[in-house]
């Protein structure tokens, strides 16, 4: 079954229009990878500063694939390099901070990398 990853960003909520600003001009280069299976930004609602990025693989190896790449490397260019507290360089999935949008530098002040095996999943019919 398919792998999901994701990115937990947090940002101040002054950042947070750049934030769906950048991810609505990004490249679309994920959606072109091999092994590629969807993309969710999620806007927090309870009051936290935490967005969520979605991202479902057909494998581990799609999705490394993808970070290895250099469409990926575009699409997470930032000015001002990655966000404080954020992981390494390399560790943020599709659709991250794509550079030269409005806004200069990284909208989210940390980030972690949540990683799942799906076990199981329905859609509707």
């Amino acid at each position: 079954m398919s792998v999901v990853r994701i990115n937990v960003l947090e940002v101040p909520p002054a950042r947070a229009e750049v934030l769906e600003q950048r991810f609505a001009a990004r490249a679309g280069e994920v959606e072109k990878v091999d092994g590629f299976e969807s993309f969710e930004l999620l806007r927090p609602t309870d009051g936290t500063d935490r967005y969520l990025v979605v991202t479902r693989w057909r494998d581990h190896e799609a999705f490394e694939a993808w970070m290895s790449s250099q469409a990926f490397q575009k699409g997470h260019a930032q000015a001002g390099g990655p966000p404080a507290g954020g992981p390494p360089a390399g560790e943020q999935p599709g659709g991250g901070h794509p550079g030269g949008a409005p806004g200069g530098g990284p909208a989210a002040t940390g980030s972690q990398l949540w990683s799942f095996d799906v076990v199981t999943s329905a859609t509707k019919a």
